[in-house]
């Protein structure tokens, strides 16, 4: 049995314009790190999951573990234990061999999963990016309607003024 890499809520199309890969289709939406660092961990850890059969889905597996330490790791506070050891982990790569790369997994899907015990005991809100001010763009009738009106106002002004 091959192990799905990707979850339900990750196989939907990523139609947001900011490219931040949004699940509900709305515009500027990002998905909660915690919830998604949750999926990847239950991938590997829940019992009725199946183990990984190739080396690349090791990789592929630990290469999103890495990636979600490094986004909780800007969320948690730097004093939080459990930071510090799945830095350490991450920073090692997954080892060679059928057995020690998913005793190496399985390692990084705990520290993953106490970086996310720990984002939520805390109660640390994510941090937001904060942009400049952004126009809103208006509606093409909007415009239609607004030229519409200097054009109409030009030709009153044009009509009114006496001719020499």
């Amino acid at each position: 049995m091959r192990l799905p890499l990707t979850s339900h809520l990750d196989a939907g199309p990523r139609d947001a314009p900011s490219g931040q890969g949004g699940t509900d289709g709305a515009p500027g939406t990002q998905r909660d790190p915690a919830v998604a660092a949750a999926e990847t961990v239950a991938l590997v850890l829940e019992e009725d999951s199946p183990l990984p059969e190739t080396a690349a889905d090791v990789m592929e597996l630990a290469r999103r573990l890495h990636g979600h330490i490094s986004q909780l790791g800007a969320i948690v506070p730097s004093r939080a234990y459990a930071l510090s050891s799945a830095q350490q982990l991450a920073s090692v790569g997954v080892p060679d061999g059928h057995v020690p790369s998913r005793v190496d997994l399985v390692k990084l899907a705990e520290a993953t999963q106490e970086l996310v015990v720990s984002l939520r005991t805390h109660g640390v809100a994510p941090v937001m990016q904060t942009r400049g001010r952004r126009w809103l763009r208006p509606r093409i009738n909007v415009l239609r309607g607004s030229v519409f009106a200097i054009a109409l106002v030009c030709l009153v002004l044009a009509a009114s003024v006496p001719r020499t």
